[in-house]
């Protein structure tokens, strides 16, 4: 490993986490030559993150990935709101209305066999220990079992974590509040009886938490509101400890798996890019973990910035397109930081926050706080502010595209399917693209065909629109027809919105006929020392 090793035309990503191998798979679905480089020296196994949201879940069917996380997987109908678990997932929208209990060393086992799968490269016991950075690329010094060396790439992203050396070495502010309280965890064997199904209790002594996982193994949760945590490593006695303070009574607990401690620390980096280096999950925001949405909300991130850096490594990104990376995804993460901030004020022990979370409780059981609640948690209510003329926007822009059910050349077929390859797409729900216009068949036809999918399909259902432009993240980027955009080529229309997302029409570009939209095998991986 000692010397210097050239990555042509490539990224690399520190940390293999779940959100360094999503966005791993995602690069290379795009064909991008891509190498992970994790710090341990293999995967850990521990549970850590359980859940996956209703947007994640959608996500993952929307790559042809689900079946995989689904296999074994129980489903949770519900979800809590600072512990309280009346959120009510069924009143979302979609075909997902549900969060899945999947372990985090499970979702990290599935990833990354699926980015070998494409050709990504993962190296454990590899270390980002240095990077400098000009206008060509980044030379990156990483430590590994047979030395130190420098790699020189196209970009770097850190998804290494709260404590990202990605983002230190880069300068970049993390600006935010320090740890208040003294929180743990243990996966443990648990002597008596415990309910089939999670829950969290406020208590006189802080929060305790039992969640049933695999094996028999169960994961216990203290929090204490009003103590400093110390600086040394967890053991078995001090989780028992911590149980009789939080709760009055002792908890037999033995064969520790896992054992951890956390806090309430709320920062976020000041900017997810800085040059060609750029931040992703953790690294680009921590928070206290309550509703599950840290590991969720770093897997959106690698979504969201997969495509974008990909077309800006292959050359045709528009101008300021990796720059919506951090304009999109840094308002969202920041309000996670409120609302778990919020979340924890209620869940405070202190006997004047319960007449507050008493009144907190009914307000819930109104369907349209249920609903608001959970779209936040979940992710489902998220919208991307896209550019449209006028004070009116269609209300599928910006959103996530809905998953319609299609015939496309007779055949049944789900409108996210479409969106496997990783490509953009324009669906065209009359059938019959001349309804569009003349300007949107040319526009599909002879200038984007090599970044942009064309399907002519029948809606089974009320069609939203005559015509969408897709992004290969899934949201709706243009919307034609009905109370949509004209097909023409000013603001606001298809051609607009191509070259906005697409970069510039390719003249040379064939026409394509209909498709389905399978999956372009994505090129094969080499080793960094080819």
């Amino acid at each position: 490993m000692a010397g210097s090793v050239l990555i042509a035309g490539s990224v690399l990503i520190a940390g293999g986490g779940p959100v360094g191998l999503m966005l791993a798979c995602e690069l290379r679905l795009a064909g991008v030559r891509t190498v992970v480089a994790e710090r341990l020296p293999r995967r850990t196994g521990q549970s850590r993150a359980l859940g996956l949201h209703a947007r994640t879940v959608e996500v993952l069917d929307q790559r042809g990935l689900l079946d995989r996380f689904r296999e074994g997987a129980p489903v949770w109908p519900t979800a809590h709101f600072a512990g309280l678990r009346l959120l009510d997932l069924s009143r979302l929208d979609g075909n997902h209305t549900y969060a899945l209990m999947v372990p985090q060393s499970r979702t990290e086992e599935i990833l990354a066999g699926r980015a070998i799968e494409l050709g990504c490269e993962i190296r454990y016991g590899h270390e980002v220990v240095g990077l400098c950075q000009d206008a060509d690329g980044v030379d990156v010094t990483v430590r590994g079992p047979d030395g130190t060396g420098r790699w020189r790439v196209s970009y770097l992203v850190g998804c290494d974590g709260g404590g990202s050396a990605v983002r230190k070495l880069s300068r970049i502010d993390f600006p935010g509040t320090a740890s208040t309280m003294s929180a743990l965890l243990g996966d443990v064997r648990l002597a008596q009886e415990q309910p089939a199904g999670p829950q969290l209790r406020r208590m006189t002594g802080g929060l305790f938490g039992v969640v049933p996982l695999d094996s028999g193994y169960h994961r216990v949760v203290t929090v204490e509101f009003r103590s400093r945590p110390p600086c040394a490593v967890v053991t078995l006695d001090e989780l028992r400890a911590a149980v009789e303070r939080v709760t009055g009574t002792a908890l037999e607990m033995s064969q520790p798996r896992w054992l951890s401690r956390f806090g309430n620390a709320t920062r976020q980096a000041a900017r997810y890019r800085a040059g060609r280096v750029l931040l992703a999950g953790d690294a680009a925001h921590v928070h206290f973990p309550a509703g599950g949405q840290g590991l969720n909300t770093g897997m959106q991130d690698a979504v969201n910035l997969g495509w974008k850096l990909a077309a800006t490594v292959h050359g045709w990104a528009p101008a300021g397109l990796l720059d919506t990376y951090h304009d999109e995804r840094h308002p969202v993460a920041a309000q996670v930081c409120h609302n778990t901030r919020a979340q924890l004020a209620l869940m405070d022990p202190a006997e004047e926050i319960t007449p507050l979370r008493e009144l907190f409780a009914e307000l819930m059981d109104l369907p349209q706080v249920n609903r608001h609640l959970a779209g936040m948690i979940t992710g489902v209510d998220l919208r991307y502010d896209m550019p449209t003329p006028g004070d009116e926007r269609h209300p599928l822009l910006g959103r996530r595209l809905p998953d319609l059910p299609l015939q496309v050349r007779g055949r049944s077929v789900r409108a996210v399917h479409l969106l496997r390859s990783g490509r953009g797409l324009l669906l065209d729900l009359t059938g019959d693209l001349d309804r569009t216009g003349d300007a949107a068949v040319w526009a599909a036809c002879g200038g984007w065909a090599d970044r942009v999918d064309v399907v002519g399909a029948q809606c089974g259902t009320q069609p939203p629109a005559d015509a969408l432009l897709v992004r290969p993240d899934g949201y709706v980027a243009w919307v034609g027809g009905a109370a949509g955009s004209a097909a023409g080529s000013g603001p606001g229309s298809l051609e607009d919105a191509l070259t906005t997302w697409f970069g510039t029409r390719r003249e040379e570009q064939p026409c394509p006929t209909y498709c389905t939209s399978t999956p372009r095998p994505a090129a094969p991986a080499r080793s960094p020392g080819n």
